[in-house]
């Protein structure tokens, strides 16, 4: 039970509680063990394990999890020393709650196309996990507040565990776009000479994440949508058919990325307007090893039709409502390497939280850049990516600038498409 503890401060205060004498209505059911325990304050501090997780609730002020009380009753439970009880009212109404949210999935799972949704119950759906949302981002905010008091001494020792448990508190608080940011912010941890920067980054959008959602109704709807989203609510299919804004235009497909995984593979398509040179990404979901949607036309192709944009502050997310038969596509004009620099900070103006951005590069060629690879002209270069392969490009390009559609990040750039005159070559 100790090794679930934070640190080895943790570990001994829950040896502390480890103690019958400082509990009271402590007990234990197939599912949960619970307990009452005295604080500084007037009331007992109401302690819960849900053995099925496990997952821990608590009415300390502890930033820890599992906090002190939370070991203590665990290591009660495992020397036998909690009597077999009947569930407090506090404690079922915790545990069913979190059933509940698997009863739901399993029904969502069951439920037939066509079916009508209870509009009542939805509602209170919603009521509950904003509140659990709320709850979580609390949470997260006291321990990024801990974590400027105390500053990152000694954070690579026990920040990796104490990141990944906090991210596994989010998913609990129902926010999994907010435990995405905080599982890649362990990643960081230790990696590389500069990683205190880099994690100084990913905690700085964290905190402004949790910032915005504590003034959501202050924010424009279009910033609060995009908060929305990065903390993981997401938009029903049929709001964005009906309400999402819809542009029609021969959209031209720059590229795809396929970033498969055991458990789901995504495919980000990027397209362009011919004539709006509007900027959209479609999505693509596969589970357990399935296939992918065919693609709606090849890289280098145009798709005339007509796109419903998800809302944000940033709107690029899009459904393809309808289209015609696709076309042969022109090669796209495309920016200068400093050009497309100054277009990624515009969007990060707009959403500091975009991760990706969709850039044309024209007249570049592929260039040696220390250990590495970059995209060159005579405004500047964008370093590709550790690890994309360059000779495709090389190839293509035989020392004569091309034009070089992808994606760029805060690590790099990664090609999707490049064009010899005017035939596309997909290079992922």
């Amino acid at each position: 039970m100790l090794a679930l503890a934070s640190d080895a401060a943790s570990a001994k205060a829950g040896q502390g509680q480890a103690n019958s004498a400082k509990w009271s209505e402590q007990g234990s059911s197939e599912r949960a063990v619970w307990g009452l325990c005295q604080g500084s304050g007037k009331k007992p501090y109401q302690t819960i394990v849900d053995l099925s997780g496990p997952a821990y609730r608590c009415s300390c002020p502890s930033r820890k999890f599992p906090c002190k009380h939370a070991l203590g009753l665990l290591l009660l439970w495992s020397t036998d020393r909690l009597a077999a009880a009947s569930e407090p009212a506090w404690a079922t109404e915790w545990i069913e709650e979190r059933a509940g949210k698997a009863d739901r999935a399993a029904e969502r799972a069951e439920k037939k196309p066509g079916e009508v949704v209870d509009p009542l119950a939805a509602q209170q759906r919603v009521v509950r996990r904003t509140e659990r949302v709320a709850g979580g981002m609390a949470e997260l905010r006291g321990w990024l507040d801990d974590q400027v008091r105390q500053g990152l001494s000694g954070f690579e020792q026990r920040g990796y565990a104490e990141l990944s448990r906090l991210a596994a508190r989010m998913v609990d608080a129902q926010a999994p776009g907010v435990a995405g940011a905080v599982r890649r912010a362990a990643g960081v941890v230790g990696r590389g000479h500069g990683w205190p920067g880099e994690l100084l980054e990913e905690l700085s959008l964290i905190h402004l994440t949790v910032s915005a959602h504590s003034r959501l109704a202050e924010l424009p709807p279009s910033v609060a949508d995009t908060v929305q989203s990065r903390i993981g609510w997401t938009v029903e299919t049929a709001r964005v058919l009906a309400e999402g804004e819809k542009v029609e235009d021969d959209w031209l497909v720059l590229g795809r990325v396929i970033e498969p995984d055991d458990h789901l593979t995504v495919r980000r398509l990027w397209l362009r307007g011919a004539s709006t040179g509007r900027l959209a990404l479609i999505l693509n979901f596969a589970a357990g090893g399935r296939q992918l949607d065919p693609l709606p036309a090849r890289p280098g192709e145009l798709v005339p039709g007509a796109l419903s944009f998800y809302p944000g502050v940033l709107p690029m997310r899009a459904l393809l409502t309808q289209s015609a038969p696709r076309l042969p596509g022109p090669r796209p004009g495309g920016f200068t390497a400093k050009q497309a620099l100054a277009s990624y900070v515009e969007s990060l103006a707009a959403d500091p939280w975009n991760e990706r951005w969709p850039l044309v590069l024209a007249d570049v060629r592929p260039a040696r850049n220390g250990d590495g690879w970059a995209l060159v002209d005579e405004t500047g270069g964008l370093e590709l990516l550790p690890g994309v392969d360059p000779w495709k490009l090389l190839a293509v390009s035989a020392g004569d600038p091309i034009t070089v559609a992808g994606e760029w990040n805060r690590v790099g750039f990664k090609p999707m498409t490049c064009w010899h005159t005017d035939r596309p070559v997909v290079l992922s």
